[in-house]
């Protein structure tokens, strides 16, 4: 079996602050503790450069690759000629992670994501390019947003992230230094813990995220919610998937976000068919998933007309 790596990306667009952190990292004696080889991959070049001699970490190899270097033979080469107990990736803001994903050598394993905005151009970017955003907060453990300014509302800011992912924290890094964390509570748009959840059509992508996120929290839990049929005459009778069509993030990554559902309707149910279910929901393996995940019964299910926007989304 091969090493088992650690690999830690810093993410961000140029100038957004990953060359900084990551200077200050290397500068810190604790990163050299327990020592081991470091290998520093950058495959973006700003304005600002590493400075090694003010490195605490000592035993350590900088290598600089271009977008179109970027493969698995190059980053196994790179293992083999250095041989480095962890990796440290500067990435470049303008790649999906995907690129990166497919070219790691067997045993690098993800330790830590670390995204980095410049909070004045965030708005921009989010705007213009949205998937390149959302790519590069769905995989991270910390959002920072850099020069932050005290006029900028941090809500705003707030809302973006956690219309990708609940799951990173978020920094806001003030000129100067000072830093805070972000504290503001996102309140679940329904109310899990009454007797019967209502989902809002509205509200299904806020819904099917947070289940697949934390499942075991909706154990037992009764819910309500409009969703589309899909069948097949493969599964078996007294089986449906139903669920939205959920955009992510663009037209382009629009997918169907369906849960197994076992019900005893006489209804004819066909695929594209609207309906209203009530079902209880426990967690169970199901062979639709292939894996453990939520499985909806059915005590209540009838044909619904079609929601006014049938395309869910975070925003």
């Amino acid at each position: 079996m091969a090493k088992e790596i650690p690999v830690y990306l810093f993410l961000g667009f140029l100038e957004s602050g990953k060359t900084k952190f990551i200077q200050e990292t290397f500068e810190d004696p604790r990163f050299d503790e327990p020592r081991e080889r470091t290998l520093l991959l950058v495959l973006e070049e700003g304005e600002e450069e590493y400075t090694p001699s003010r490195f605490a970490v000592k035993d350590f190899a900088i290598e600089t690759l271009s977008q179109s270097e970027l493969s698995l033979d190059t980053l196994t080469a790179l293992m083999n000629k250095h041989r480095p107990g962890r990796v440290v990736v500067e990435y470049n803001g303008m790649l999906t992670l995907d690129k990166f994903f497919e070219a790691m050598p067997d045993g690098w394993l993800i330790a830590q994501v670390m995204t980095f905005f410049d909070a004045n151009t965030f708005f921009a970017y989010n705007q213009n390019m949205r998937q390149l955003v959302f790519d590069k907060v769905q995989y991270a453990d910390m959002v920072v947003f850099n020069r932050f300014k005290g006029e900028f509302v941090k809500e705003e800011f707030h809302k973006i992230v956690r219309a990708v992912s609940r799951r990173p924290g978020i920094v806001y890094e003030y000129l100067g230094g000072k830093a805070e964390y972000d504290d503001i509570v996102d309140p679940l748009p329904f109310d899990i813990d009454a007797p019967i959840i209502e989902i809002a059509d509205k509200d299904y992508a806020f819904f099917y995220r947070d289940l697949v996120e934390d499942m075991q929290k909706y154990e037992g839990k009764v819910v309500r919610f409009k969703g589309l049929v899909a069948t097949d005459r493969r599964m078996k009778q007294g089986t449906i998937v139903v669920g939205r069509h959920v955009m992510t993030c663009c037209e382009a990554d629009i997918a169907y976000s369906g849960l197994v559902c076992l019900h005893a309707s006489s209804l004819p149910l066909r695929t594209r068919d609207w309906v209203t279910v009530t079902a209880k929901i426990s967690i169970a393996y199901h062979s639709i998933y292939g894996q453990e995940g939520p499985v909806l019964k059915a005590t209540a299910l009838d044909y619904a007309s079609p929601p006014e926007q049938e395309v869910a989304t975070y925003f």
